[in-house]
């Protein structure tokens, strides 16, 4: 496709930007982090290979076990007739990796003439039932179903090849999303194409496999998302609800619609119906009842789609029209919204990531669907793996090459659209504007990075810093005017930017955190720590003012503390620090849970910065108290001996930190009020309602 004049402007602004951020970040961190950063900005990183299909070896028959418990947290359904050699491998598949969670495996013969009996009967831990007549595969169900002992059933077809996880991570469907009625597998053909990813059912009772034949790991397809059904060839639900539905309706007998009739019936309890696609299950369609709709039992799937749309006619009329295409955005009936920031966040990393993954989850929560698209678009794997579990439908290259033709097939679906960072909006403004009209525009500034910027300048005194902190200011106030909502993180710049610009609207959207437990009393904690990532300067200022001027002065009068500094990229001259005593720089660690919960007091020595401080945050959230610079606490909402110690010269701050260290009394007073503090101001109930005006209605 050739290169649009919209292409052209935004590859424009991203080279000015990219110009303009390299030049900052040379006079703040100096030639070889900023070389560091444009190695990680232009590093061209392939997306992760997909894994290989599972199938187990072809081999004779030979005796084996399946895995098994007596107190089952799933019960496996498998109902059979005839096609022994797909049981089998299904069965070994299901032996071969077998689930952590606690399960039984449940073979329901309906009346096979080949081999079944005589394997199944030497397959050790099954549970092997034959049925007296031939029903159909709604009767095995059923009768299967009713032997069951564990807290959910899990129906499983014979000609399924599970892949490693697929029963856990169906499972934890129910754990991790609320009001989960009914969790789905992806299905998958043998040759790796995607089969189904969930159903669509049409107004006139009719059916679509969204995805069919599209591949797995397109982002349309990798999220966990509301579907209307899930094939009954691999779906979850607690025994309780199964039953409380009557089971698979028998008037579909002997087979086809039973999966999607129960789906309604899900609905119809206000419960959801999710595809799951960390679940993946291989599915040879068609091998008992073939694939011709016009002979044998396949025939029953064009007779039950009338009885189907006859039961459900008070409520076909919300389906999409019949024949209608399925589309990323069609499939999806309700809010959607559209988040760009410069990468994906790292909620382990930053809080400002935090802040973002609280949001969309909060976001999903309050029945949007929200879509998330890193302006650098590239797979964050883990990261990227863990939004689409929460439910965000991700996307990335290479199935994003351009952004503007991104926008141009997809704008129209937005309800609101949120831009993070100065710089990444004033590049996606323009194409926002033009391909989705219709949104409402929002301007996340995550801090007013002028302010940052103009403070380090001042403490520094350089003229040079001061310029370009008011070139961004006249930016940010641009952009501030640009967007229908404006979201900064604290009442006082809220306040700055009513000044400046009266008619704007502004919201305070604070950093957003769920209270932790209290972790370890005051006695059993030892030690100082700082969290703070090292891509952020006013976190390097911080360390070195601290490890260099403050500490010291802790340790000539408490020799046995230990100062813990925890962040990702660590410079050299952080990494100096350790020639002190008692320094110890651990750089990244992916639990912070030991250091939150084991260390008595937390150290936000910031000199210079803007917006709300997370490090702040979370230590409060864990019940861990803090001595804060006044700049650390401001916008925070905190007293001085109330909820947190505030110093700023080297004295003061040894001073309280050594009173907070050694007077327990104090030490759970702040804990205490702390904790309050958060969640008051920092939790998602707190910003519930801002959320809800932000994103809610339209403009």
């Amino acid at each position: 496709m050739s290169m649009s004049w919209a292409d052209v402007r935004f590859m424009l602004e991203r080279a000015r930007g990219l110009i303009r951020r390299g030049i900052a970040s040379l006079r703040t961190r100096g030639p070889a982090a900023t070389w560091a950063r444009v190695r990680r900005q232009f590093a061209r990183r392939a997306p992760p290979a997909a894994a290989p299909l599972y199938f187990p070896a072809d081999a004779a028959f030979a005796p084996f076990a399946v895995p098994a418990s007596d107190a089952p947290r799933a019960s496996i359904v498998i109902p059979v007739y005839n096609q022994a050699t797909y049981t089998l491998a299904c069965l070994r598949a299901l032996a071969e990796h077998p689930p952590i969670a606690a399960c039984e495996i449940i073979v329901v013969d309906d009346g096979s003439t080949d081999q079944t009996g005589e394997w199944m009967a030497q397959v050790a831990g099954l549970h092997y039932h034959r049925r007296a007549t031939n029903g159909g595969f709604i009767a095995a169900c059923n009768d299967g179903a009713a032997r069951a002992a564990g807290e959910y059933l899990v129906f499983l077809n014979n000609d399924t090849v599970p892949q490693p996880g697929w029963l856990d991570a169906l499972l934890a469907t129910f754990d991790a999303h609320a009001r989960v009625g009914l969790a789905g597998a992806q299905l998958i053909y043998p040759d790796g194409r995607l089969q189904e990813a969930g159903g669509v059912v049409f107004d006139d009772g009719s059916a679509w496999n969204y995805g069919r034949f599209d591949s797995p790991d397109d982002p349309r397809y990798a999220s966990v998302r509301d579907a209307d059904y899930c094939s009954g060839a691999a779906i979850a639900i607690a025994a309780t609800l199964f039953h409380a539905a009557g089971g698979f309706d028998t008037r579909y007998a002997p087979a086809y619609y039973e999966d999607t009739d129960l789906a309604f019936a899900v609905r119809e309890r206000g419960l959801r119906v999710l595809y799951q696609p960390a679940s993946r299950v291989v599915h040879l369609e068609g091998i008992t009842a073939g694939t011709d709709t016009g002979s044998g039992t396949k025939a029953y799937q064009v007779r039950n789609r009338a009885v189907f749309a006859g039961k459900w006619k008070n409520v076909l009329h919300r389906q999409p029209g019949a024949g209608s295409i399925p589309t990323a955005g069609s499939v999806v009936r309700k809010r959607q919204v559209l988040v760009i920031d410069a990468e994906t966040p790292r909620a382990q990393h930053d809080s400002a990531s935090l802040r973002l993954v609280n949001l969309m989850k909060m976001l999903g929560n309050d029945d949007a669907h929200v879509v998330f698209l890193p302006a650098d678009l590239r797979d964050a794997q883990d990261d990227t793996m863990r939004l689409r579990q929460q439910g965000v439908e991700v996307w990335q290259a290479p199935f994003v090459n351009r952004v503007s033709t991104w926008l141009r097939e997809h704008g129209q679906r937005f309800d609101v659209v949120m831009v993070s960072r100065h710089y990444v909006a004033a590049e996606f403004l323009p194409l926002v504007r033009r391909f989705a009209p219709q949104a409402r525009v929002v301007f996340d500034t995550v801090d007013l990075h002028f302010l940052r910027e103009l403070r380090g300048a001042e403490l520094a005194d350089d003229a040079g810093l001061r310029r370009a902190a008011g070139q961004t200011r006249a930016r940010e106030l641009a952009l501030v005017k640009r967007a229908d909502i404006t979201l900064v993180v604290s009442p006082v710049e809220r306040d700055m930017l009513s000044t400046w610009l009266p008619g704007a609207r502004v919201e305070v959207l604070a950093n957003l955190h769920a209270l932790a437990d209290g972790g370890l009393p005051f006695a059993q904690r030892r030690d100082l720590v700082f969290v703070g990532g090292f891509r952020h300067p006013p976190n390097v200022d911080a360390v070195l003012w601290f490890g260099r001027e403050v500490f010291p002065l802790i340790r000539a009068r408490q020799p046995d503390l230990r100062f813990h500094c925890i962040g990702m990229g660590p410079p050299a001259e952080v990494l100096a620090l350790q020639a002190h005593p008692g320094i110890v720089v651990h750089g990244h660690v992916p639990d912070l849970g030991p250091y939150m919960d084991g260390v008595r007091v937390a150290i936000a020595s910031l000199r210079f910065g803007a917006g709300v401080k997370g490090k702040i945050n979370l230590s409060m959230a864990h019940g861990q108290p803090v001595v804060a610079t006044s700049c650390a606490a401001e916008g925070m909402h905190l007293t001085d001996g109330h909820d947190v110690l505030i110093a700023d010269d080297a004295g003061a701050f040894a001073d309280a930190v050594l009173r907070l260290y050694q007077d327990a009394d104090l030490w759970a007073r702040l804990s205490a009020h702390g904790r309050e503090n958060i969640a008051r101001h920092f939790s998602m109930d707190a910003a519930q309602d801002t959320v809800r005006k932000v994103f809610r209605a339209r403009v």
